[in-house]
């Protein structure tokens, strides 16, 4: 057997071979002669089939599996020359080119391999972060704000007209053209004026009314409503104000922050003002990070960090992009590309740049994950899903399964690593201002 290596590069390796028919006929024989004793054949007991009987009644099976040992047999020989590991491979080995002679089988085989990449000096390329500046004016609008939440409403006083931060007790009845529609009426419900709870300018029409006033509020839904009866119409709405309650104020002292801080050992309003500052922080930093750093990080390790890329994994990454560009694209469109194979080529080749760039990216946050000791476990993903589905009022378990089932866990997972490992990273970067 003729074998011909070729390293293309880190990633990227081919062999060749010419694979005798003698070769083949040997694994065929060996094959058959194995068989002989498990086939099952109508006549001979088994384990006493003779070889020819196998072959006759296999005949095509086993050219086929011995064609297939063949292939392994030029896969080891040229992995064994090349000096690549098999475990170094990602991927299975694609067979180009196979073409069947009358005296032998012309093989070429395209094997990629990880891409060794160089962080030595990463950490060089992450520039400080200056921690985010938290005022008392921050800490205390958010004191306020929580205390806010946990005000009551209670009936008036003094009798007066409804204003911002009141909860109106309405009645209310909404038409289109004089006629109802679904959805449109409530008796007795809270509206808190100002939380922009419905649609713009109800609300404000609200404000100034008094206790048993009788309105007719016009307003129109925009245009982007769910519905597609009510976008951008015209509506009218007969509101009937029963009563107004106003929010009591709670005080922001020791005794507030120690609902807050219940099981806590420090109930101080100190205490919940240094845990609020830390608290904003956070949140400071997440967006920033989210907003600005990550991605400003990523795009630089993409483009500082060079390697070989395997080239089967780029093209991968250009037919997902070509075939959403298709889903898009008219049956006149795809008629004509179908029709021009440079065309088509041509229009691959647009996605190249940014095939290229994910397909970096991807490979750089894996090594950077592992250099890190970050890991995200399934668990952690079904978490965020769980979560996710929770804030949005979905059941959890089924919007696991669907993405289970539709193949998405796998990215989940590695968004959920990018993001981790370029927190940690920023994070380590971070500087008292």
């Amino acid at each position: 057997m003729k074998i011909k290596t070729n390293k293309i590069n880190s990633a990227n390796a081919q062999i060749e071979a010419k694979i005798p028919k003698e070769i083949i006929d040997a694994n065929v024989e060996k094959i058959a002669k194995k068989l002989t004793k498990t086939a099952s054949v109508q006549g001979f007991r088994k384990g006493k089939v003779p070889v020819n009987v196998v072959k006759k009644q296999y005949g095509e099976r086993l050219i086929q599996d011995a064609e297939a040992e063949a292939l392994r047999e030029v896969l080891n020989k040229g992995l064994d020359e090349l000096k690549i590991a098999m475990s170094s491979l990602i991927g299975e080995p694609n067979i180009s080119n196979f073409v069947k002679n009358a005296d032998s089988i012309d093989v070429t085989v395209k094997i990629a391999m990880r891409p060794e990449i160089n962080l030595e000096n990463y950490k060089d390329m992450v520039d400080a972060v200056a921690k985010p500046v938290i005022s008392d004016e921050d800490i205390n609008k958010r004191l306020e704000k929580l205390a806010d939440g946990q005000g009551k409403f209670v009936d008036l006083k003094k009798k007066r007209a409804a204003k911002d931060g009141d909860s109106a007790i309405i009645d209310f009845e909404g038409s289109i053209d004089g006629v109802l529609f679904e959805g449109g009426a409530a008796k007795e419900f809270a509206l808190v004026l100002g939380s922009n709870q419905f649609i713009p300018g109800f609300e404000d029409q609200v404000v100034g009314m008094k206790i048993e006033e009788e309105k007719v509020i016009k307003v129109t839904f925009p245009e982007s409503y769910g519905s597609d009866k009510l976008a951008g119409k015209d509506a009218e709405f007969k509101v009937t104000l029963h009563n107004i309650q106003e929010k009591v104020k709670v005080e922001i002292d020791d005794a507030f922050a120690a609902k807050l801080l219940a099981g806590q050992d420090d109930k101080s309003l100190e205490n919940l003002k240094a845990q609020i500052k830390i608290q904003i922080e956070n949140e400071e930093l997440a967006k920033l990070y989210n907003e600005e750093l990550k991605p400003t990080l990523l795009e630089k390790f993409v483009t500082k960090l060079i390697f070989d890329l395997p080239e089967f994994v780029v093209e991968q990454e250009i037919d997902v992009s070509l075939n959403k560009k298709a889903s898009m694209m008219s049956e006149d469109e795809i008629k004509e590309l179908r029709e021009s194979a440079d065309k088509l080529e041509a229009l691959r080749e647009t996605f190249r740049e940014d095939a290229e760039k994910s397909v970096r990216a991807t490979f750089i946050i894996d090594a950077l994950a592992t250099a890190e000791n970050v890991r995200v476990e399934e668990n952690e993903v079904m978490q965020t899903i769980y979560y996710e589905a929770m804030q949005m009022g979905q059941d959890p378990r089924l919007a696991y399964d669907k993405y289970k089932n539709a193949g998405y866990l796998p990215a989940i997972q590695m968004s959920m690593v990018e993001d981790k490992v370029l927190t940690q990273i920023l994070n380590s970067k971070i500087k008292e201002a």
